[in-house]
């Protein structure tokens, strides 16, 4: 755990945590990385289980991933360095980019993910121009460009690596050497293609939708229009004026996907890089268009960063870890290595913002989860979001973003789950919280693949369909299954109806689980019977989720017969002692609930849901069914 600054309660009233925090908690990491650095500091070869890439890759990205955090604390003081951060990474600069050196970084060319770690070193270059590249003689430029220059038209995954590209090749063309101007055109054109609307990207061609949209597909386009200002004003004026549009519209929601606590709501891939997910709320301010009083910026951004250091993320070296407080590597994708944490020092962009701005000396305010309970429906990427102010929760229903299915083997909880929360994450094991699952013969549960979207019949409700499959390698062609799902949510209380279809007639269980809950946190989990009789029960799992060592997680089981079955459940993740109370004992038969189907087999319909939620008040999910 970073040793922080006594609290300062008069500017910080919810967190303590001021900008002189943020300055130590970046000292902290950056000197904690020095041990394990090479004697010339090209490579820092944390702790860890290789990505990959290799180890010799894995110690460019400790380099690079720590040099943008350094770039950030020192431009952010016009250039004070008192820990000599910047001689630090400047020896590591020049041994790593000579190949003659004892420890030369891979080439671009050769190493692919080399690419990921030049955007944040030219990025961390561009920042601190000033105070390290100016101070470089030209030969030493030429060396550096010479290593960047591996980059030069190669191919990447369609995905936000092309604005690794762009970064690179605006980067070479701000210091008058020749560059690749067709790497910046197409990567800036690509991503107009993955553009959907209210401020939200995909992550490449189908729905994958997670923190990529803030961190990478926001970030690298608003900075781009920094360093491209020089070369190109008037198109970069031009797409400034377009991303902070699209910025402004994504902010809009984005503070919602915070806990009280601090959390980032847990869904999506590289959640190790934990912190990262603030960026886009200080790249708001950067650019001029936040959404929220910079105080309550600050709050947010501080609340995360307190969040993951009371948790133990720094461990006890202050060196991050693979997971998401402890080490946790069944979180961890194969492209990771130990440095790869270190893109939470995109958390830290709010450096760059000098200590008179506003977002440093206002008063802390509480968010918008704080104040108000709220509901979002957020169409773009399909999701449902929900958050009760009495306890801080937020709640995900996820009816769009699946990851284009096949990429990743089996099972992925960071996409197929049906619902995410900032208190709770998935279990790392066959699907059962927040999943509906057709269990065949040997009772092994399906799992979710593709996410097709369906109109709904009731407001603040979202529905989807997918075709359930077994096994690792299967994919929705194969199936004869189809679960058609909606949510609707009010306050706590999160109503399920469920669709189960089959194309010859089948008698077959169903099963849908809650939110896996930690054992002993302060939220409980609750799923209630609506529709469809079977058991009911409370798993408990040990060492299968990223949060907590143990969890419960409730379910219930129908059954299916025939070639088509309806399914309700009542969801209900909840912190509020209130709540608590009033499903204490709650008899499911106070729900009533009242099934409206004009759906006739073969034919399209619609189905609504209707109960009685156990505050007293309707509560009603609908959606439209396909033939």
């Amino acid at each position: 755990m970073i040793e922080m600054p006594h609290h300062n309660w008069a500017v910080s009233p919810l967190t303590g945590f001021t900008r002189e925090h943020w300055l130590a908690a970046a000292d902290a990491q950056l000197g904690a990385v020095r041990p394990f650095a090479t004697a010339e500091h090209a490579l820092i070869s944390l702790p860890g289980t290789a990505s990959m890439s290799g180890e010799v890759s894995d110690g460019l990205e400790g380099f690079a991933r720590t040099f943008i955090l350094a770039a950030f604390r020192v431009a952010g003081e016009a250039g004070e360095d008192p820990h000599g951060h910047l001689d630090f990474y400047r020896s590591g600069l020049l041994a790593g980019t000579d190949a003659a050196s004892a420890h030369p970084w891979p080439r671009i060319d050769v190493t692919r993910q080399a690419l990921v770690e030049a955007a944040s070193l030219v990025l961390g270059l561009h920042l601190s121009r000033t105070w390290l590249w100016d101070t470089l003689s030209i030969q030493e430029q030429d060396q550096v460009i010479a290593w960047l220059d591996g980059a030069a038209g190669m191919a990447v995954p369609d995905n936000n690596w092309v604005m690794f590209k762009v970064m690179v090749q605006e980067f070479i063309a701000s210091t008058g050497r020749p560059f690749h101007q067709a790497d910046i055109e197409h990567g800036l054109a690509r991503i107009e293609d993955w553009y959907i609307g209210d401020g939200w990207y995909s992550d490449g061609d189908g729905q994958r939708f997670d923190y990529y949209a803030g961190w990478a597909m926001h970030l690298y386009p608003c900075l781009w229009t920094f360093m491209a200002a020089p070369r190109v004003p008037e198109l970069a004026a031009q797409k400034a004026a377009l991303y902070k549009e699209r910025l402004a519209n994504y902010l809009q929601d984005f503070p919602y996907f915070f806990g009280g606590n601090g959390a980032p709501l847990f869904q999506g891939r590289s959640l190790i890089y934990r912190l990262g997910a603030t960026a886009p709320l200080w790249l708001g301010e950067i650019m001029g268009v936040g959404q929220l009083a910079p105080g309550a910026t600050r709050a947010l951004g501080s609340a995360a960063l307190r969040y993951f250091n009371d948790g133990g993320a720094f461990g006890e070296n202050n060196v991050l870890s693979c997971g998401w407080f402890g080490t946790f590597r069944p979180m961890t994708q194969v492209y990771s290595g130990p440095g790869s944490p270190y893109w939470a020092s995109k958390g830290f962009l709010g450096l760059l913002l000098p200590a008179d701005h506003p977002v440093w000396t206002d008063v802390e305010q509480a968010g918008p989860v704080a104040t108000d309970d709220s509901v979002r429906v957020l169409h773009a990427p399909g999701f449902l979001l929900s958050s009760t102010a009495a306890d801080g929760v937020v709640r995900l229903a996820n009816h769009g973003s699946d990851n284009y299915p096949g990429i990743v083997p089996g099972d992925d909880p960071h996409y197929s789950r049906l619902a995410y929360s900032t208190h709770t994450a998935p279990e790392y094991c066959a699907p059962l919280d927040n999943h509906m699952a057709v269990l065949d013969i040997l009772d092994a549960p399906s799992r979710r693949t593709v996410i097709h979207r369906r109109q709904t019949t009731t407001p603040d409700t979202l529905a989807s369909a997918h075709r359930p499959v077994w096994g690792d390698e299967a994919v929705e062609t194969d199936s004869p299954w189809r679960i058609s799902s909606a949510t609707a949510v009010r306050g706590p209380w999160e109503l399920r109806v469920h669709v189960v279809e089959s194309d010859t007639p089948q008698t077959a269980m169903v099963r849908e689980g809650g939110y896996a809950a930690p054992a002993h946190g302060a939220v409980t989990s609750h799923l209630i019977p609506v529709l469809g009789t079977g058991l009911s029960g409370l798993e408990h799992a040990l060492g299968t989720n990223p949060m907590a060592a143990e969890t419960l997680i409730p379910w219930r089981t129908g059954e299916h017969s025939g070639t088509r079955s309806v399914h309700g459940s009542l969801a209900v993740l909840t912190g509020d002692p209130e709540v608590s109370k009033m499903l204490k004992g709650f008899d499911p038969a106070r729900l009533m609930p009242v099934l409206e189907d004009n759906s006739i087999e073969g034919q399209n319909g619609a189905l609504t849901l209707t109960i009685t939620a156990p505050d007293g008040k309707p509560l009603a999910a609908g959606l439209l069914l396909e033939a």
